[in-house]
Order: structure tokens, then sequence, then C-alpha cells
């Protein structure tokens, strides 16, 4: 079948939405977001409301209102997850290059015998090379115009400069005896904190695209902790792997050890009771606000309803 489609104006746009039984209030107000939001980008937060999706339907006192307050909580949480994920990948730069760097000096990274596999290492170290290279950071340059060899600074320069990415793959490609003492900062096993520097990648790069993150299922999972920490343990929701439940509560578990009297468990339940935010499409479990560890959340949600 061919697509056969034409391009709507966004008064067909707004005509068609009435169509379906959505009510736009405020014809000048749904103007000016689709003008600037894209039809779109927009189908994926009117989805829930719609009744019958073969027939794009919308139950009834649907409000166009109603998929733009969804829309906004999705950005500002985006917007919360870029904070934490900007904390937490900075420590484990930190902790990669302290503990690389003391165990087997300031060029540990350039060695080979290092990493689980050498075909890895030549990719990501090529990698690391072209980020030092077009890095523009005073350090690097005052590194190259110092010292002739190695030609690229030791791992404590270097870590500030690579992406999130290739330290994911970094930490991935470290042997476990490695791994496991960075890891040993967090109280995490070292697989536990492999698998969450990659989902946290993926996180990233979803929250960077401007991309939906409140109800997405995620294709790049994190293994879940069975043993240790105990206190982390049962507070994950091992039914919704795929929702950002068990991310938020990663995320707010290591900024607990990183960035202690932080307010981000606050700030995410004020988030949640300011768009009176229904969780269970990110895979809350029903009883998450009896957990002492929610508790600061909890209450911040309900101070914060309208």
């Amino acid at each position: 079948m061919d697509f056969i489609k034409p391009a709507t104006t966004i008064e067909q746009q707004i005509d068609l939405l009435k169509s379906r039984g959505m009510q736009v209030e405020d014809d000048a107000q749904a103007h000016h977001y689709l003008s600037h939001l894209n039809y779109y980008r927009l189908t994926a937060y009117w989805l829930p409301f719609e009744v019958d999706h073969d027939t794009h339907q919308f139950r009834p006192g649907t409000r166009f209102n109603d998929v733009l307050n969804l829309y906004v909580f999705d950005r500002e949480l985006r917007l919360l997850l870029l904070d934490a994920i900007e904390r937490i990948e900075v420590s484990v730069r930190a902790q990669w290059a302290y503990q690389m760097g003391h165990r087997y000096g300031p060029h540990s990274y350039l060695d080979a015998a290092l990493a689980t596999r050498g075909d890895w290492h030549a990719r990501h170290l090529a990698s690391l090379e072209k980020e030092v290279a077009r890095s523009d950071e005073i350090f690097i340059q005052h590194y190259q115009s110092t010292y002739r060899q190695p030609k690229t600074p030791p791992i404590w320069a270097v870590s500030e400069v690579m992406s999130m990415g290739l330290l994911s793959r970094w930490i991935t490609q470290l042997r476990p005896s490695d791994r496991a003492s960075i890891a040993k900062t967090y109280r995490l096993d070292q697989s536990v904190l492999k698998a969450f520097i990659r989902h946290l990648t993926y996180v990233r790069n979803l929250c960077a695209h401007h991309s939906r993150v409140w109800n997405r299922r995620f294709t790049v999972t994190m293994k879940l902790p069975t043993g240790k920490p105990a206190v982390l343990v049962p507070l994950f929701h091992p039914d919704e792997p795929r929702k950002i439940y068990n991310t938020l509560v990663m995320l707010a578990y290591c900024l607990d050890l990183i960035s202690p009297g932080h307010h981000w468990k606050q700030r995410l339940g004020t988030l949640l009771g300011q768009h009176i935010m229904d969780v269970t499409h990110m895979g809350f479990p029903p009883e998450w606000e009896q957990q002492a560890f929610w508790l600061d959340a909890a209450h911040a949600r309900e101070e914060a309803r309208p």
C-alpha cells in the first residue's frame, strides 16, 4: 500500500481532534501549541485517552488541556532525570579514574591487558582518542603542549571529556574485579553497576533527544539487585521491568549516597502532585507511598496537589 495522506493545516488538525470527541476549550491556545509541538508528537500523549485506537475516538470528557498537562509533565520529568543522571555520571567517571589510576597508573586506560577483550579496547580507545582530539578544554591543551609521551592525558583528565556512552562501554570492558572496586562505592554488585550505567546511557539519550519517557516500555533495561544492598532490594517492582519506576528507585538511591541532603525525591513528588499523575503508567507499585524510602516524595506529592 502506498502512503497517500496529505499534510494537514493546524485548523484541520483541531477540527479532527474535535470530530473524535476531544474538547478544545480554546482554539487559539490549541493552535499555538500545535504550531510549536507538532501534532504527530502529541499523538503519544493522547493515546491513553482513546477509547478505540482503530477509530481514534476519545473517551467522553477528554480535554486538550489534559493532553497538554501530560506532555508538560513528561518534559519536566526528563529534566529531573537529567539532573540525577548528570550527578551519577560525574561520580562514576571520578571513580573509574580514581580506582584505575591508583591500581595501575595514570595511563592505565591505554593497557589492553586490563580489558576483558582486546578488540573492544582497541575500538573504545580509538573513540576516546577522537574525543580528546576534538576537545577544547584548557587542561587537554596544556597537557599536549607540555608533554610528549604518552600523547593522551592521564586517566583523571580524559575521564572529563569522555561521553557517557563511552564511559558505559569502558565500564563494560573492565575485568569484574576492577569493576567491583568502583561498584563498592555504591554498595552494588559489579554486574548490577554495569547494567545500570548502560541503562542510564539509554535513558539519558531519550531525555537528550526529547523523547517520551513517562510511560515508555524501555528496550534497554537494567539488572535489579537481588542481594545487596538489602535495603534496596524490596523497593523494586519486578513485575514492571520495562517501566521507569525501577529507574527512579536506582537514581534516588544513588543520589542518597552521592548527594546527601538532596531534594530530588521531594521534587519528583511535587511534580507528580502538580500534574495529578496516575503513576501506574510509570510502573509504580500500589504500596509505594508507604515505603520509608519514598515518604518525602509522597508527602511532597500530597502538598502539591491542586
